[in-house]
């Protein structure tokens, strides 16, 4: 994590404290969306039960990314601006031994009757069985709690060098791969501008709009992750972030006259790049 800090080191809440806590930075911040990850957030069901509501209330959008290790509550399912996003990596040979307990058993089990996105980060293990994307996307599509498809791929930290990393003739035959899957199973999400996104992502988080528009917080509610979700020091040249490629495509998209839809985020921003200037001058 940016900063110095490290996970351990970072002290969480529970209970009203908590509920106060969450509420409070979203007064503060005012988003237009709030992503609630983990560790694992249903470990903390009973909080979520009173929060989630209360962001409704706000009109906000709002996802629970969430490993399905015990049952999603149902009253979720009828939060109209809410979405639970279920991680889940491959299939259940290697799924199992990386997530047990959030076995696929108990996945299938705790997600039954609810609606839901499946979100799967692909890494070079995947890539080394023909037709293994293609057995999770179908697998996945044929379940009717799937509402959505989302996939990544593994993003590694400038150095690493994990086995996980796709090369770049495999990551190269996995976005080709994915896109015509998506053709075939339309819950998959994956555009031709997200492809391009993935082919060729920002140079950097200064350039990236996932990572310019996003603030993210440790479970102490003020430490901040730097410079994107991923701290530490991401390697942008191989992001694999489905997030940023989605918000990038949709940048890069080009209006009936011809203007790209980036070119009013930027203006957008140097607006409010002013507007706070002037602020802070005011409260001199």
């Amino acid at each position: 994590m940016g900063g110095g800090a490290v996970l351990r080191q970072v002290s969480d809440y529970r209970g009203q404290e908590l509920i106060d806590g969450v509420m409070s930075v979203i007064d503060k911040y005012r988003p237009l969306h709030v992503s609630i990850v983990g560790g694992e957030p249903l470990v903390r069901y009973k909080e979520l039960n009173a929060i989630l509501p209360m962001i409704e209330a706000r009109r906000i959008h709002m996802q629970v990314v969430t490993s399905a290790v015990r049952p999603i509550p149902m009253e979720w399912m009828n939060l109209a601006n809410s979405r639970v996003v279920v991680s889940i990596d491959g299939l259940p040979p290697e799924h199992d031994v990386r997530r047990k307990p959030a076995t696929y058993e108990r996945i299938l089990k705790n997600i039954e009757g609810r609606t839901i996105t499946v979100h799967c980060t692909v890494t070079r293990q995947m890539t080394e069985r023909p037709g293994y994307l293609h057995e999770f996307v179908e697998f996945w599509s044929a379940r009717k709690e799937t509402r959505k498809i989302w996939i990544s791929l593994f993003t590694p930290q400038v150095g690493e060098t994990s086995y996980e990393i796709l090369p770049p003739d495999a990551r190269a035959a996995v976005l080709e791969e994915l896109f015509l899957l998506s053709k075939k199973f339309p819950k998959l999400h994956m555009t031709k501008g997200m492809v391009d996104v993935y082919a060729h992502p920002p140079t950097d988080p200064a350039h990236c709009i996932f990572a310019r528009t996003t603030t993210t917080l440790t479970a102490d509610l003020q430490s901040r992750i730097m410079p994107c979700q991923f701290g530490g020091r991401p390697d942008c040249s191989q992001c694999g972030c489905v997030a940023s490629a989605g918000l990038q495509a949709v940048a890069n998209y080009r209006l009936p006259l011809g203007i790209r839809a980036g070119s009013i985020y930027e203006a957008s921003v140097k607006v409010g790049e002013i507007v706070s200037r002037v602020k802070r001058r005011q409260e001199r």
